[in-house]
């Protein structure tokens, strides 16, 4: 047991845990740092159960007692608390550059920094607007595309009807035969780009629809066809393509959509999760 951290024990015992000994245990993951401090019934006061139930999430863990579980709490924290202040100082600088970890992620938050600073909230408010008017949503992506373009079509489905999504290798005309000139063609495309994506814009503009384009740069192929492009890494100079920056782009979509049509959506999702409940797909 000693090799292990509490989150792994808690992670181990959890699905054998009752529910006020999860309330407790998820209470202590979460605010690590109060729990170093606080007796087994302030835990229990914060966490909604009784001081027993704390007590018993400590025997069910394999400690001896609370005092045994949070003497363990406590050395988790301070460790966590050297690290932090090791990491601070300028003497492993040079180390840390060279951490996996730490270079991806240093490299997100300058992606992320740069999104912020180069979004056109104008255009993007053009898209929003758009989808939320469409009588209809088809979304393509193609290749390496298809992945991002997959999780859009989900998330929009849970908020408005109409949504359909290509294959990652192609489209069915079947699928794009009603599209009209009131309909939304969301075009991701990302390199190496897939000529699928110019055939797609091809049907769309023959259709009268208009073409949103989710790339890298204005100027990509698909980007210099769309009514609207919203771009990811168009100032970016690493060669780095970034998922993160992606999904945050489409997380503003989506936010942007639930509070222009926050009624409609509302009742949407109502109407769903009564069917999710009577098919029962969801653990509770």
């Amino acid at each position: 047991m000693d090799k292990k951290t509490m989150s792994q024990l808690i992670k181990e015992s959890y699905s054998s845990l009752s529910p006020g000994q999860r309330k407790a245990a998820e209470f202590i993951m979460e605010h690590a740092d109060e729990a170093v401090l606080l007796t087994a019934f302030q835990v229990g006061k914060n966490a909604g159960v009784s001081e027993t139930t704390v007590i018993r999430l400590a025997y069910a863990l394999g400690f001896s007692g609370y005092s045994q579980m949070q003497d363990r709490i406590r050395k988790e924290w301070l460790a966590g608390k050297q690290m932090d202040y090791f990491e601070d100082d300028s003497s492993i600088e040079n180390a840390a550059k060279e951490n996996l970890f730490r270079r991806v992620i240093d490299q997100e938050r300058k992606i992320l920094r740069q999104l912020l600073d180069q979004v056109d909230e104008r255009e993007i408010w053009k898209a929003i607007d758009a989808l939320i008017r469409a009588d209809r949503v088809y979304v393509g992506g193609f290749g390496s595309s298809f992945a991002a373009a997959y999780w859009f079509y989900y998330a929009l489905k849970q908020i408005r009807g109409n949504v359909y999504i290509s294959s990652p290798n192609g489209f069915l005309p079947e699928d794009v035969c009603d599209l009209t000139d009131q309909s939304a063609v969301v075009i991701f495309s990302f390199p190496r780009y897939r000529k699928e994506a110019i055939s797609l814009a091809s049907f769309a503009e023959r259709q009268d629809s208009g073409i949103i384009a989710i790339t890298d740069r204005q100027l990509s192929p698909i980007g210099q066809l769309a009514a609207v492009t919203l771009t990811t890494d168009e100032l970016m100079d690493s060669g780095h393509h970034s998922a993160a920056s992606v999904i945050s782009l489409l997380e503003v979509l989506i936010a942007g959509i639930d509070e222009r049509d926050h009624e409609r959506i509302a009742k949407r999702q109502q109407e769903l999760e009564i069917l999710y409940a009577e098919q029962e797909r969801f653990f509770e």
